[in-house]
């Protein structure tokens, strides 16, 4: 039996716009990616335990970079820039989509955690982000923030509505930064992936 992942250590690397360099890879890249104000630094600050690392902000839009953060000295959290903020100008739209893009197809992320409300059908934003992940072939989870906004009874039901809604499979993980819910599915799935880069590493140390 695998042992249980855990986030020993969390820090803040950098942030990258448009031109910016990223940070020196790592074998292990785990991204995630959301509308504005669905809770992607919410979430990062419940997994490492830690209410201070990303900002969060009750006004949506607030993340306008690709924000690094480095799990155990050993594996990447990336935080990027919400989609579909409505106040947004056409300009920084078009920014945001420029931020994404390059990233996405950076070929860098190993996996990519989708951040979806489980109160709402997913946006066209939402759709069109789906797409994205389909066109540039990135391993995914699909996950349900806010799963404390519904009854408990009620949230994996939701969450797999959700996905299917989206067009995937009919599943993802419910999770609440409030309570912790789907916290621990979570951490096994960050461990899995960071388990399957492993092989990946010592391939090219071959080469």
């Amino acid at each position: 039996m695998e042992e249980q992942f855990t986030i020993r250590q969390a820090e803040f690397m950098t942030s990258a716009g448009v031109e910016g360099a990223y940070p020196s890879p790592l074998p292990c890249e785990i991204a995630i990616v959301g509308k504005s104000n669905v809770g992607k630094s919410s979430l990062i600050n419940c997994l490492a335990n830690n209410r201070k690392l990303a900002k969060t902000s009750a006004s949506p839009g607030k993340t306008r970079l690709v924000n690094f953060f480095l799990l155990n000295k050993a594996l990447y959290l990336v935080d990027l820039p919400g989609y579909g903020f409505a106040k947004a100008s056409k300009t920084e739209q078009k920014s945001w989509g420029a931020l994404l893009d390059r990233y996405l197809s950076s070929g860098r992320v190993r996996h990519l955690f989708m951040l979806i409300d489980i109160r709402h059908a997913p946006t066209q934003d939402d759709l069109t982000m789906f797409r994205y992940l389909i066109y540039y072939n990135i391993p995914y989870t699909l996950v349900a923030t806010k799963a404390d906004k519904i009854a408990k009874s009620k949230c994996r039901q939701e969450a797999n509505r959700r996905a299917k809604e989206l067009g995937a499979p009919p599943f993802a993980i419910p999770f609440s930064s409030e309570t912790g819910e789907g916290k621990a599915e979570l951490m096994n799935r960050i461990g899995q992936i960071f388990r399957d880069c492993a092989p990946i590493e010592k391939e090219s140390e071959k080469e």
